[in-house]
């Protein structure tokens, strides 16, 4: 039974842990090498791809989708997708999909001439799924080695962990004025109980 308890506690960790790490905002630097819009045939992966732009009747299997193309300072390849993700999840509220794909344009740069970006965005990149990561913001940096601090994450984490403090506290004091004292009544009346079959044991057995 423990070993369920604990396999279970570790699947939930995992599923916590992936929920947030892909809809949590993450930031890459990269130089931007080209842009370019393909049509996509979804199928079982539609999961990991946003909605048609907001606005627009796209239907079907297949629709245009922007991307960004990019390398990291390690010579590493990385593709973004570029979607709106409208009124929908994760809630970013994205609606600049064509003005994000200007932007991305204007910083295409080559090897030898890097304009290093800091491409902000939420997903996974995944060569045996297809599927990309989609940006949600495009910002010109110094350099590769620029640090940037995750603000809205730590925000994000430490107001989640406030509340399941709260929620915590209010569950521990709850149990303490409602089922404490419930457990202590039923806890006297086994005593009492108790007590009278151990009397009444004594008399039968006297007699």
């Amino acid at each position: 039974m423990r070993y369920v308890k604990w396999g279970f506690l570790t699947v939930l960790s995992l599923l916590i842990f992936s929920f947030f790490h892909y809809t949590l905002p993450q930031h890459d630097i990269v130089r931007i090498t080209n842009t370019e819009v393909r049509r996509i045939d979804f199928g079982e992966n539609s999961i990991f791809w946003a909605s048609p732009d907001v606005g627009t009747s796209a239907t079907g299997a297949n629709r245009d989708v922007r991307f960004i193309e990019a390398f990291y300072p390690n010579g590493k390849p990385m593709v973004y997708r570029n979607e709106d993700t409208g009124w929908g999840w994760p809630p970013y509220f994205k609606l600049d999909s064509s003005n994000l794909q200007a932007q991305a344009r204007d910083l295409v740069s080559n090897i030898d001439n890097p304009k290093w970006v800091s491409v902000t965005h939420y997903g996974w990149r995944n060569e045996f799924l297809t599927i990309y990561p989609n940006a949600v913001g495009v910002k010109p940096i110094a350099g590769p080695d620029v640090r940037i601090i995750p603000w809205v994450n730590m925000i994000i984490l430490l107001m989640l962990a406030l509340l399941l403090f709260m929620l915590w506290r209010m569950w521990q004091q709850f149990w303490e004025r409602t089922i404490d004292p419930v457990l202590d009544d039923i806890d006297e009346a086994s005593d009492a109980a108790t007590d009278k079959a151990r009397s009444l044991w004594s008399r039968i057995r006297r007699r």
